[in-house]
């Protein structure tokens, strides 16, 4: 239930973020022209070398969902939540190296995140927002050192964690190593909506 909330208050950031492409209907109509909309998300995951890697992965199709009051908007069941917890950081704090303690969902609502890996150049900047949601799978068990996450706005930076079930990573399928982009996660909402 937890992650339906969350995934219906994306949806509700997603509409914010374009709504060029939602003044043209009625949110209560369903949406039928989508093409198998999918869940893309920014994933830190562990690599054979037992190191930290950041990954675009599809962890759900999404749906058109029938249940009153979010009826016509996009849902999805990306894993089964075991906890959910608040955060608030301070403005330009440094989280240091570490790995993730439990495989789990991040979401930036506000603020910022930059995160990097030890073993190579790779980054990704999370904005907080609609785009705010990532994936952290490098627990202890499949990476040695983690990442490092500094938190770089001058405002604090807000979220939810959303812990999932038995450390149990979702079903999904990598789509490129680096975090996602725009075009990734949003491509479905370019498409015509009558």
């Amino acid at each position: 239930m937890y992650f339906t909330t969350i995934l219906f208050l994306a949806a509700l950031s997603l509409a914010a973020a374009f709504p060029q492409h939602y003044s043209k209907r009625n949110l209560q109509e369903p949406i039928h022209k989508f093409t198998t909309p999918r869940l893309n998300i920014t994933t830190l995951a562990g690599n054979r070398r037992n190191e930290s890697v950041i990954e675009c992965w599809t962890v759900a199709t999404l749906s058109v969902s029938s249940t009153p009051g979010i009826q016509g908007a996009l849902i999805g069941n990306p894993g089964n939540p075991s906890a959910i917890n608040y955060f608030n950081i301070p403005a330009q704090f440094n989280g240091g190296l570490h790995n993730a303690p439990v495989v789990q969902y991040v979401w930036f609502t506000s603020g910022a995140a930059v995160i990097s890996l030890p073993a190579s150049n790779d980054t990704a900047t999370v904005e907080g927002g609609s785009n705010g949601l990532i994936l952290a799978t490098d627990i202890a068990a499949v990476s040695a050192q983690g990442h490092t996450t500094v938190y770089p706005s001058k405002e604090r930076t807000i979220g939810l964690v959303v812990a999932l079930a038995n450390n149990t990573v979702p079903v999904h399928t990598v789509i490129h190593s680096g975090a996602c982009t725009e075009a990734d996660g949003l491509d479905y909402l370019n498409e015509e909506l009558d």
